[in-house]
């Protein structure tokens, strides 16, 4: 039980916050060995429900821009978002057939520390270009297109995919919390499909008890706060603290794992 709380914490918080869940998910069991604490890495059942927990926080957490897009024949906002959602999609799916290869990566845990350390560097980039005035409603398909590059570069374990589309966004004139909303809104079809795609891992186990439900209550309670925590975050303190916390937890991983 202990187990599954701490994977839901830890998908939920850092899927959304720009530190990289596939990352985290890859050293913290490390790192809890290293203070005597025994955690199991997750199963290939509790990443499936990890991944539809999360899905729950964003699709609660977005249920009006998502009105907004299943009223699209009569609401223009909501065409737009579906519009530039659709176009920023198409290079994740193109980056897919090589997602097993990418992911083979996080055997290596020194490379994920310098994918973390890589993080760092595109927090800092894209704080550094923080200083966008484009709503979402102004973004053009070319903005959702390059953001949409930054989500395929974050299948690399490491990468932060928030932290990626993000600072791509800022990047490309948006208005920082325009720009970390459209990286979640582009999040939905991304983690649904890694959602789905587990399922038949999920249903190969066997098993859906009370230590499933535990873990897919964490990362969606979790998950939701994380949003909401980076939405306010991001005017106020902005990207340089999650720049920071990359460096120091990649040097660790490199140092110490």
């Amino acid at each position: 039980m202990l187990a599954a709380i701490i994977w839901g914490l830890v998908q939920g918080l850092t899927e959304f916050l720009p530190v990289s869940s596939s990352g985290h998910l890859v050293i913290v069991p490390d790192f809890l060995e290293l203070l005597g604490v025994d955690v199991r890495p997750p199963t290939l059942a509790v990443s499936a429900v990890l991944h539809l927990g999360t899905l729950v926080a964003l699709l609660a957490y977005f249920r009006a821009d998502l009105m907004k897009v299943l009223r699209l024949r009569r609401d223009p906002e909501g065409r737009k978002i579906a519009l530039l959602v659709a176009v920023g999609t198409i290079p994740v799916l193109a980056g897919f057939p090589l997602k097993d290869s990418i992911e083979s990566l996080q055997e290596d845990v020194t490379k994920v520390g310098v994918a973390l350390i890589a993080t760092g560097v595109i927090l800092l980039l894209g704080q550094r270009f923080a200083g966008g005035t484009k709503r979402l409603t102004e973004a053009t398909s070319m903005d959702a297109f390059v953001i949409g590059v930054g989500q395929a570069l974050a299948l690399i374990p490491g990468l932060s995919r928030s932290g990626v589309t993000i600072s791509a966004g800022n990047g490309r004139h948006l208005v920082p919390p325009e720009s970390a909303r459209f990286a979640f809104l582009l999040g939905i079809p991304a983690i649904a499909g890694a959602g789905l795609l587990s399922l038949p891992d999920l249903f190969e186990a066997g098993t859906f008890d009370l230590e499933l439900v535990v873990a897919l209550v964490m990362a969606a309670i979790s998950g939701y706060f994380a949003i909401a925590l980076l939405l306010k975050a991001i005017n106020r303190i902005g990207l340089i603290p999650f720049a920071i916390y990359c460096f120091i937890v990649g040097t660790l991983t490199i140092a110490f794992l």
